[in-house]
């Protein structure tokens, strides 16, 4: 009770209640239920985000031994589809998590609610009908005058087993699809000029087998879309094991077709795209199958579906995805204006930079979801607890990949570049891409945990205001201190980012409100 006290107790509107973040510290590794929980759901969506980039890189390696034309074609188309997937994915994962784990708490509370009521009928029900058996024979008098929606106990295992409505759900799947048709449309008939802008030319060796790969490709693109909308579900049900599963299954599956496909069918760069399509519509179709048995996904009806609230809120993820993307490629451009070195150096750094994104997003995924629960349920308490703990965890994961990059990138860089030129430029960029492991981290983080309270208006418009701010950084210190310029304002983007994570709930605003004794909005 003083817990609860203390939590809605009014706080001074000068004071920020900031000291959350360090709330239970000592108990970030602590192996209690709330730790448990966070870890089940992390791991798996940890690995299940690492598998993507694994087969692909399994798959790039067969795709090496056609020829190096064929290498760069299916780089370059693969680099576009991805790209264009996630612009259009990730709006749509990171709101059916939140919406669908809101809807199914509000859900299990109402059925628990009208299961109890109905399963102590159905006990007394079965009561009276037992003592209709004694020779007295007055309870079988009252069962006569029992109502009618009473039910005898072989209905208890139905109420039980009874599929709930996710309108949110059925919703994910719509977008998915329309989005996933628009896109394989879309790129099918716009490869060529697609391709020219990526820098590959109607006179390059690399537009014949990109415009084939790309091209069936593409016809996936409803299968990768409806395979992560429904990763988001399982997410918004806390669920990560059933498509980390089923994800191993179907990259296996894509990696066993490969050989196959390209040498024994002889099909070439169109048999590894081929690969690539026949595993995610198998992955779409096992995880359907397996959500049906969960949910119905038939809406009781039209208007319970959700098309307004997906497209006000996915429209604002959409400005925040877009503006992360310009400032990342921002960048890459910039470095490739200093020349081919420079840029060899940028891009090794970049992708080893942006690796604690894989692990983080365990973290982040998991944090939303619990987080989407407690706000439905008006548990604050789990909330914050919940919230600190994702955002602990996620400092201290940081911290040890700081080491980790910062150990690894000065011995192996060898593994990525033998030129002295490229490697002298990675070590002046390591400390920049160690160092700021822990605000990446949190960055990461802070998504998840502001996802979980539905705060994307927020996550929208500071995104945005980051960026401006970023981009006139990039093109002020790029200009004035190149290679390092780049690094240094990249840092400031995350910082920023990071800032503008602990500002919302380190002063109590919007869904936050609760920190400073008021009622959310």
């Amino acid at each position: 009770m003083a817990e609860e006290q203390d939590l809605h107790a009014p706080v001074s509107k000068w004071k920020m209640p900031v000291g959350v973040f360090f709330k239970d510290a000592r108990r970030v590794f602590k192996w209690d239920i709330l730790g448990k929980e966070i870890l089940d759901i992390a791991l798996p969506a940890a690995l299940a985000t690492a598998a993507d980039p694994i087969a692909s890189l399994i798959d790039t390696a067969f795709i090496g031994h056609i020829g190096p034309v064929e290498l760069a074609a299916a780089g370059v188309s693969i680099a576009l589809f991805n790209q264009a997937s996630r612009i259009t994915v990730f709006p749509l994962v990171s709101i059916t998590t939140s919406f669908v784990a809101e809807e199914d708490t509000v859900a299990k509370m109402n059925m628990k609610s009208e299961k109890g009521e109905q399963l102590q009928k159905a006990d007394m029900l079965d009561d009276l009908e037992k003592g209709a058996a004694k020779p007295n024979g007055t309870a079988k008098e009252n069962v006569d005058k029992l109502p009618s929606d009473l039910m005898s106990t072989n209905k208890k295992e139905k109420i039980k087993k009874q599929k709930r409505h996710i309108a949110s759900a059925s919703t994910a799947l719509i977008f998915g699809t329309i989005l996933g048709l628009l896109q394989a449309i879309f790129i099918i008939f716009s490869t060529k000029v697609l391709l020219g802008v990526m820098g590959v030319k109607s006179d390059s060796p690399m537009l014949a087998p990109a415009q084939k790969y790309l091209k069936i490709r593409s016809i996936g693109a409803p299968a990768v879309l409806l395979t992560l909308a429904m990763q988001g579900i399982f997410r918004g049900f806390k669920d990560t094991r059933t498509p980390l599963y089923v994800i191993v299954v179907g990259y296996g599956v894509n990696i066993a077709l490969d050989p196959l496909l390209i040498f024994v069918c002889g099909l070439g760069i169109r048999g590894a795209a081929l690969a690539h399509v026949l595993s995610q519509y198998l992955m779409a179709l096992v995880l359907f199958i397996i959500l049906t048995k969960k949910i119905d996904l038939l809406p009781p009806s039209i208007k319970d579906l959700q098309f307004g609230r997906f497209l006000r809120n996915g429209t604002l993820l959409l400005a925040r995805v877009v503006a992360v993307t310009f400032c990342v490629t921002l960048a890459a451009s910039l470095a490739a204006r200093e020349g081919p070195t420079p840029m060899a150096a940028f891009q090794t750094c970049l992708q080893v930079w942006l690796t604690s994104s894989l692990l983080a997003d365990g973290l982040a995924v998991a944090g939303q979801a619990i987080l989407a629960c407690a706000f439905a349920e008006k548990d604050y308490k789990k909330a914050i607890a919940t919230a600190t703990r994702v955002l602990q965890m996620s400092f201290i994961l940081g911290v040890g990949l700081t080491f980790v990059v910062g150990i690894g990138l000065y011995f192996g860089a060898g593994i990525f570049s033998s030129d002295v030129n490229v490697l002298h430029l990675i070590r002046i960029g390591l400390p920049f891409v160690a160092a700021t492991q822990p605000i990446n981290s949190l960055s990461f983080v802070f998504d998840g945990v502001n996802f979980g309270a539905s705060d994307f208006a927020y996550c929208a418009y500071s995104l945005v205001l980051v960026a401006i701010a970023s981009i006139v950084s990039l093109f002020l210190l790029s200009k004035s201190h190149g290679f390092i310029g780049i690094w240094i304002a990249l840092t400031i983007y995350m910082a920023l980012r990071t800032f503008a994570g602990v500002w919302r709930m380190g002063t109590g605003t919007g869904p936050w409100r609760f920190l400073k004794g008021r009622s959310p909005p």
